[in-house]
């Protein structure tokens, strides 16, 4: 989903310098009856989801290049060679385990690092509560477009880039 309205293709508009009557006629909704159906499926066209892109996942062969690509390795690995050459078998072998060592715990960083952000993306809201047709439905996150008028309750995740219309004792952690 396009986080960032343009007006006239130009110009970025800043949501929360905007009062919000103003936001409400930009995004030309209604917070009495938001927005109908069809205004959802047109917005969902020209919008699209409200979906991160995800990258495709790292590849094995892409962590270990980015562990063995870098200027120190070239050097140790460089050094390693040399040793070997000069008949030093067990410095080169000390050389190449620290350099495998280097490899296999950053592989291991790595792979927890995209974990642990694969578990955060499972904390983000499932559904939300929104004003669609003057009733309050709950749909998923993924389909809330610009324009909805979202509802919050204590303990809620907000489920997308919103702007507060009304607020009643807030209080963010």
């Amino acid at each position: 989903m396009v986080i960032e309205k343009r007006i006239n293709e130009d110009v970025s508009v800043s949501w929360h310098a905007m009062s919000s009557t103003d936001v409400v006629e930009e995004l030309e909704t209604r917070p009495e009856n938001g927005l109908t159906s069809e205004e959802v499926e047109k917005r969902r066209e020209k919008y699209g989801f409200n979906e991160l892109q995800e990258a495709p996942p790292t590849t094995f062969l892409e962590l270990l290049w980015a562990q063995i690509n870098s200027f120190v390795i070239y050097m140790l690995l460089g050094a390693a060679i040399i040793s070997a050459l000069l008949g030093d078998y067990t410095e080169a072998i000390a050389i190449m385990a620290i350099v495998v060592l280097n490899a296999v715990m950053g592989i291991i960083q790595e792979s927890r690092a995209e974990a642990a952000l694969a578990a955060l993306k499972k904390l983000a809201a499932p559904e939300a509560s929104v004003l669609r047709d003057g009733h309050r439905v709950s749909v998923p996150t993924a389909e809330l477009v610009p324009g909805d008028i979202v509802f919050l309750e204590a303990g809620n995740y907000i489920p997308a880039d919103i702007r507060l219309l009304e607020a009643v004792n807030l209080r963010i952690d």
